[in-house]
């Protein structure tokens, strides 16, 4: 069997900068992080999407997941973004990640080049040759331009260090071929927050989740209460969350969930380009929003 990473709800955690954007704040994250240990996430992304990777230096991502690595004290699995559109520099940031003691690797498609399915089986395959830490596939095409097929995961399946697939393609019924194909050869997790209770009654182990920035708690709910078998509170909770889930993307991620952290936390909800602030009516509507659900 292969090292299964974490079940659950992980937080795509943001990366806050001060005002000015020049700087990550470090300490602002750690806060974050205290957060979300305190709030019961299963487990951390650091460097995703959310967190703005491709603005982020290797210096800047070396500090955010020493932060991670001092805050958390093995508390819960730390899960880095490496991936890149060029493989070999995908490796390095890897080999960069897992001498950090990390555990697991979450790795995008490559972007721009539209690799075909066969270019993207040798990608995985060359990075995981060159890997000793788990990696997590990230299938999102909306921002890739590729889209994973499922016998294309079936091929990935067979690498002992592939263990495992975010996926956020909104296909339900790939997502269920990809299940049946792969059986327990690869753990899948939602890559939408809004899918988490159809993908996990189809079987995924839970969700990598840019909500799980402001609502750790109900994230986490939601997947025991799946990984439990009791579907009507998942659902429940679902429901009763799913307007201010869908509101966090009124934007392009991370614009909205950023704004939200600032309004809750005080942290800056700066951006680096070329991301810019939410507009006014948007925030006026995140405002009302996180006062109907009693987070600000």
């Amino acid at each position: 069997m292969k090292k299964q990473i974490f079940t659950g709800c992980a937080t795509a955690l943001i990366t806050p900068f001060d005002a000015s954007t020049e700087n990550v704040d470090f300490s602002a994250f750690e806060d974050l992080i205290r957060f979300q240990i305190n709030n019961g996430t299963d487990a951390l992304v650091i460097s995703g999407t959310t967190g703005e990777s491709p603005v982020l230096s290797a210096k800047e991502k070396e500090g955010l997941l020493d932060i991670a690595i001092n805050a958390s004290r093995n508390r819960l699995p730390l899960i880095m973004g490496t991936g890149s559109n060029d493989t070999k520099t995908a490796v390095i940031k890897s080999n960069e990640a897992e001498k950090k003691g990390v555990d697991g690797l979450l790795i995008v498609t490559p972007y721009y080049n539209k690799a075909t399915q066969e270019g993207i089986i040798s990608h995985y395959n060359f990075i995981a040759d060159r890997v000793s830490t788990p990696i997590i596939v990230y299938n999102v095409p909306s921002r890739t331009g590729v889209n994973i097929q499922p016998e294309t995961y079936l091929a990935l399946s067979e690498h002992k260090n592939i263990v495992a697939i975010k996926e956020a393609n909104g296909d339900i019924s790939a997502a269920a071929k990809t299940i049946a194909l792969c059986k327990n050869k690869l753990d899948i997790y939602s890559g939408n927050d809004d899918q988490t209770v159809a993908m996990m009654s189809l079987g995924a182990k839970g969700v990598i989740s840019v909500a799980g920035n402001i609502i750790p708690s109900v994230m986490h709910k939601i997947c025991r209460a799946m990984l439990s078998g009791n579907i009507s509170t998942a659902n429940k909770l679902q429901a009763e969350y799913l307007e201010l889930i869908n509101f966090l993307f009124c934007e392009v991620n991370p614009i909205p969930v950023k704004a939200a952290c600032e309004m809750i936390f005080g942290c800056n909800s700066a951006l680096r380009l070329p991301l810019t602030p939410i507009t006014e009516k948007n925030k006026n509507k995140l405002k009302t929003l996180l006062g109907k659900y009693k987070l600000i």
